[in-house]
């Protein structure tokens, strides 16, 4: 009796071993799947794909979607996001995260005229206004989520005009099981 248990444990352990591969690659191909797609839709123009262990993540430089210190999509941004909500609106439990960065010049008077009194407020405008959009082109609402990160993390120094620009990014991350 005792050996009989233990062999059906033995076996239980194996099925749930092998279906968490399973559930693993599935997930893996997802965002293979979703990183092939955004690199087709992207070649040439100013948008750097990257896959990481269990994440996607595409980084927009802000000039394409935003009038320089500004916060409220411009043309360009609608040709760059349309190409990005396709894929995105096909994940059913993948989180989708969108953050704003800025680099770390202090906000000037028109931004402050329209409510906006420092770089997490711009970020968190920006971030919010791409969820939005994504949102109105079929990504479902309840998957993703915005986040204004301010002038945390800068990926450039902010001793240079060209640092700067690369810090002003949006980042919108796929995390999750990949379907």
């Amino acid at each position: 009796m005792f050996t009989l248990k233990r062999a059906s444990l033995m076996v239980a352990i194996t099925l749930m071993g092998l279906l968490t591969a399973c559930v693993t690659q599935q997930s893996y191909n997802s965002l293979e799947q979703a990183y092939s797609q955004l690199q087709q839709a992207y070649q040439g123009d100013e948008v750097e794909i990257r896959q990481l262990q269990g994440e996607l993540k595409i980084t927009i430089k802000d000039k394409i979607l935003f009038p320089e210190g500004g916060f409220k999509l411009n043309a360009k941004a609608d040709q760059v996001l349309a190409k990005m909500a396709p894929t995105l609106s096909g994940f059913q439990n993948t989180k989708i995260v969108v953050r704003g960065y800025t680099d770390n010049v202090g906000i000037g008077p028109g931004l402050r005229s329209e409510g906006i009194a420092t770089n997490l407020d711009l970020s968190s405008r920006r971030a919010d206004n791409v969820a939005d959009y994504l949102i109105r082109k079929g990504v479902d609402k309840n998957l993703i989520s915005a986040q204004g990160m301010g002038d945390t993390n800068p990926v450039a120094s902010n001793a240079t005009p060209d640092g700067r620009a690369q810090n002003r990014r949006i980042e919108v991350t796929l995390v999750g099981p990949g379907n």
